[in-house]
């Protein structure tokens, strides 16, 4: 395969154009063009008419190089729930609006997608990443990368390969045999190499069979550069470079953060002292050169994109795209909403929670929660509120009711600097820091402010981070002295659990004084600099059965109780993997005895990752909605409203942990072996002949369908459905080959095509779908190459992996 595009005179000339540029750099300046100034920048090259080359983490908005609520983003919801969409067309139209969005902040290169895969629903970082399909991913994340793209900005693959899990990240060594790499977890970045050229790539933290990526010769130059023929840059993840030879030799062209990285002077002095060809270095070079003139930045060539796409309304994409990935996987006639009252429950429908934690966090201007967007939609006094059950059961970044700013002094008590704080989150990177604070003169950060409590009674303050803190409330300092990471690991401050560190009894409506203050100091294994901490809080903890009690009177009293579940920061996020597949607190308990209270319950589930539903066959419904972004709320209310159907299709297995195939994310002695093979996701429930909770591919909407003919012309299939409910509606008509000869070493069936279609009342609508060719190949490890398989296949059409409707087989 083939991996770059065309070549074209505007390609022609952008290459001269480098290698003229090239010419002039001399040894020092080439070594410090491949490492980071600071923690998203490359330098500038006035010589040759090169701009700083700028970075931004994705995927759900463009956070820009300020880690901070100051400079809000758009807030897309997450990417499971975008491919839940099964719309490329759709991603497409949201790596636009990222697109959009990174010209506002002066941002180059977009550090997204993830098209890791889904192996274990334990990964932590499971709602930052698509699918457990293979294809489905590469679909989706083709489409994201052509919009993105289209609108002038780069996009950064990731993780290159086989980041499927947080735990012991930085060093764990995956071992996967090459069929399960070829056919599961390099395919989505070959299809998106192959159909969307992206303009770079990031390498990850993992090893792979005993190389670490950033040093993966095999994998980076002899497969994404050599058989696919990818041309773009190769970023190492944060702080993944470990060797100047070793990532040189590997292919790694830019090594991040700076400035202290294993490029700049230590590159440059390998190649004097011979363990390193500069022609190594011309490599790398010419494509971050590349890279600058495709996205405007080298003055002597000319963008790769001359005309941009239109203008794409943020808040009305991030509605569209989060009603169109609700999954209504259960509806005994509850959806859409009657007329009536509706007792709305659950902390989550009043504080929303809408993207994941980690690196994929941005800071939008608003959100809307489903208690604002039901309010809104409903006639006024029909909704009433209940807490019922609190997910939250650590403290949360101080947010309501807080109202802060950042103090900045130096080691004698001047203050050199001022900041607002939107929340109690302090997260300066690099050069990020308040205007006249610099890193030489920073001593001491002051986060202080008021709080106004919501409730009364005993209120718990806290702190995130690692270093030494003071904590004052209402003039009583309660903790003064050095927090200590609770494990080994560079990220601490920013992924580490908080810590309660002083309890008030405060009265709802009445302010008080509140300040945290932290001597800053670099943490060990941090190539940055960088200050983080944060100001955490947790409201008066009433019992949970009195909690409970009260939403069941709300909901005894209403027409529907609407009942919104949820996770929390501490369950999904990025730094480590999940214990278990519970919702926290007592919300399991809260759903039951709502149930029992009024028999048309809807339970709406705030998650991005699968969670256990023990209660499902007690509800009249159950709503998946993911991390819905900022427009969550209007979208779940467009939706139980019936002013749209909910268009999301699973695009990963729900079931039970314990009947869940594959669960091994924790390495054992620095290895995690991917024994499991090609068998994840429906191909191992498949195999094991397990029944999940709700299968890949599942989804309801408001209206029924009903399959009348397949037929097959070449690789052309052809799928014509009918809507026989009573309301316009869009069906996924999804393609499943199976052999009809059994082969323990290959999947019962697998995903190879789908198609989103729409029809009124009584229409048909005909399914176009072409099947790729690598559906009947096989990775023959002997031959090291793809084997196309002949024989004897069917082809089955239908609304999941379980319920497939009409079959035809067909001979290859």
């Amino acid at each position: 395969m083939a991996g770059s595009p065309s070549t074209t005179p505007a390609d022609q000339a952008r290459d001269a154009a480098v290698e003229a540029a090239l010419r002039k750099l001399d040894l020092d300046t080439k070594s410090r063009l491949l490492a980071g100034q600071d923690a998203w920048t490359l330098p500038a090259l006035p010589e040759i008419g090169l701009g700083s080359l700028v970075m931004s983490d994705g995927p759900i908005g463009v956070r820009g190089v300020r880690w901070t609520a100051e400079d809000p983003s758009v807030a897309l919801p997450s990417p499971t729930a975008l491919a839940a969409t099964w719309d490329p067309a759709l991603a497409r139209r949201a790596g636009t609006l990222l697109a959009q969005e990174a010209r506002r902040k002066g941002v180059h290169v977009l550090l997204a997608p993830t098209v890791n895969l889904h192996r274990s629903p334990l990964g932590g970082r499971h709602f930052e990443a698509y699918s457990e399909d293979p294809y489905l991913t590469g679909r989706i994340g083709s489409g994201y990368v052509q919009g993105v793209q289209s609108g002038g900005v780069a996009t950064t693959v990731k993780h290159f390969v086989a980041n499927d899990a947080e735990t012991d990240r930085f060093t764990v060594d995956n071992v996967v045999s090459e069929r399960a790499l070829r056919e599961l977890y390099l395919a989505p970045f070959e299809a998106i190499v192959e159909n969307a050229h992206p303009w770079g790539i990031m390498t990850a933290y993992n090893s792979v069979n005993g190389t670490t990526m950033t040093e993966h010769h095999h994998l980076v130059n002899e497969i994404l550069r050599g058989e696919w023929g990818f041309d773009g840059i190769n970023v190492s993840d944060w702080t993944a470079a470990r060797s100047t030879t070793g990532a040189v030799e590997g292919g790694l062209d830019v090594a991040m953060p700076g400035p202290r990285t294993v490029y700049g002077e230590a590159l440059a002095q390998a190649v004097r002292d011979g363990r390193v060809d500069e022609a190594k270095v011309d490599d790398a070079v010419r494509n971050v050169l590349r890279l600058a003139a495709r996205v405007g930045i080298l003055d002597s060539a000319a963008p790769a994109v001359t005309e941009l796409p239109a203008p794409v309304d943020g808040n009305e994409l991030a509605r569209e795209i989060a009603r169109r990935s609700f999954v209504l996987v259960r509806n005994q006639g509850a959806l859409p909403l009657k007329p009536g009252t509706v007792a709305l429950i659950g902390a989550a429908a009043r504080d929303a929670r809408v993207l994941g934690g980690g690196s994929a966090t941005v800071f939008p201007d608003h959100v809307v929660s489903p208690l604002d967007g039901l309010t809104a939609a409903l006639p006024e006094g029909s909704v009433r509120y209940a807490v019922g059950a609190d997910p939250n059961t650590e403290l949360a970044i101080a947010d309501k009711g807080f109202e802060l700013r950042a103090i900045c002094r130096d080691a004698s008590g001047e203050i050199i600097g001022t900041a607002f704080a939107p929340n109690g989150q302090i997260q300066w990177l690099g050069n990020d820091l308040p205007e006249g604070v610099t890193h030489d003169t920073l001593h001491t950060v002051e986060l202080t402010g008021t709080f106004t409590p919501r409730e009364t009674g005993p209120h718990i303050f806290g702190v995130k981070g690692v270093g030494a803190f003071t904590l004052t409330i209402d003039g009583t300092t309660s903790y003064d002295d050095i927090q200590r990471p609770a494990k080994d690991d560079p990220f601490g401050a920013f992924f580490g659990a908080p810590v309660p560190r002083a309890q008030a009894e405060l009265t709802a409506g009445e302010p008080v004084e509140v300040s945290l203050t932290h001597v800053v100091d670099l943490p060990e294994g941090i190539p940055m600099k960088v200050v983080s901490f944060a100001l955490v809080h947790q409201e008066p903890q009433r019992a949970p059965d009195e909690l409970i009690a009260e939403a069941v009177e709300a909901a005894r009293a209403a027409d529907t109780a609407v009942v919104v579940v949820a996770t929390t920061e501490r369950v999904e996020s990025e730094g480590f993997d999940r214990a278990d597949l519970k919702l926290p607190g007592h919300q399991d308990d809260l759903v039951r005895a709502v149930a029992a209270a009024n028999p048309n319950t809807v339970v709406v589930v705030n998650a991005g990752s699968p969670v256990e539903l023990p209660w499902r066959d007690q509800v009249a419904a159950v709503l998946l909605t993911w991390f819905p972004g900022e427009e969550g709320g209007t979208a779940l209310a467009d939706v139980l409203t019936g002013t749209y159907e909910p268009g999301g299709r699973l695009p990963t297995t729900w079931g039970p942990l314990a009947d869940t195939p594959v669960t091994q994310v924790a390495p054992t002695d620095g290895e995690l072996s991917y024994t499991e093979g090609v068998f994840i996701g429906y191909r191992a429930w498949d195999k094991e002949g397990r029944t999940p909770t709700y299968p890949f591919g599942h989804g309801l909407g408001y209206t029924d369908w009903t399959y009348e003919s397949i037929e097959i012309d070449g690789t052309t299939v052809k799928v014509r459905v009918r809507n026989t409910g009573e309301r316009p509606g869009r069906e996924v008509v999804q393609l499943y080959v199976a052999p009809t000869e059994p082969d323990p070493e290959r999947p019962a069936r697998w995903l190879a095509g789908f198609a989103g279609v729409e029809a009124g009342p009584g229409e048909s609508v005909e399914a176009v779908v072409e099947l790729p060719r690598r559906a009947f190949e096989i990775w023959d490890e002997l031959s090291n190459s793809w084997s196309f398989v002949k024989g004897s296949y069917e082809i089955q059409a239908g609304r999941s992996i379980a319920d497939r409707r009409i079959t035809l087989t067909t001979t290859v």
